[in-house]
């Protein structure tokens, strides 16, 4: 895979995406492995668009902690400046149903087609360097975020991952500067919803503790 900082796309997104659903044919299962090998040569900002925009479209279930953890991959390549993108064999052998992924990359086309002549390449210093490396973390920590099995925590770490990869596609830094309040804003989500849910669970193991208090001398005896 070559690295998408290199040379400017100037195929759309959305034809890229709905190509890449041309070329698994009617397989009737299509494996991890099968799906980066014909995105070989496409660019890491297509990779990142097509693991992470599937997770911002609903009623499409079993994919979201499966693509997340498929973004660990990527994410790393971009932190150590790789060109190429290495995963377990184990990995490559998971498959999904035909039918079901050409489905979530048609919906993606079609979600592609609405915002994707907003970029432009502008700003192109930061598709590359430094700024590649601290996407690269960003990306990771999304990825994290998508692993956790928290309501709500699925669509906004996907569409900081979908301008990141819009940037890297279309070389423009400005969708990489968009994706960092999104990042702040699932980070943030994740925070306060998992520190309500812990308060909650202390209120609720206080109030049965206080029930059972009464009867606590009959249970001991």
């Amino acid at each position: 895979m070559t690295d998408a900082t290199v040379h400017p796309n100037r195929v759309p997104a959305s034809q890229l995406v709905d190509d890449l659903a041309d070329s698994f044919g009617d397989a009737p299962k299509v494996s991890v492995g099968e799906l980066l090998k014909n995105l070989e040569g496409r660019g890491l900002g297509l990779l990142l668009i097509i693991l992470a925009l599937p997770i911002c479209i609903p009623n499409i279930p079993g994919i979201s902690t499966i693509f997340g953890l498929l973004l660990i991959g990527p994410s790393i390549q971009m932190i150590l400046a790789h060109k190429a993108l290495w995963m377990p064999g184990f990995i490559k052998r998971w498959a999904f149903k035909g039918e079901t992924l050409r489905g979530a990359f048609r919906a993606c086309g079609v979600v592609l087609r609405k915002v994707e002549f907003l970029t432009r390449p502008r700003l192109v210093f930061m598709t590359r360097g430094i700024w590649l490396f601290y996407a690269g973390l960003q990306t990771l920590l999304m990825a994290l975020i998508l692993l956790l099995p928290m309501p709500g925590a699925n669509v906004i770490p996907g569409i900081a991952v979908v301008l990141t990869g819009l940037g890297l596609l279309q070389r423009d830094g400005l969708c990489l500067l968009l994706s960092v309040p999104v990042a702040a804003g699932a980070v943030t989500w994740v925070y306060y919803g998992a520190r309500y849910v812990v308060d909650f669970a202390l209120w609720a193991w206080a109030y049965v503790e206080g029930w059972f208090l009464p009867y606590k001398d009959i249970f001991i005896s």
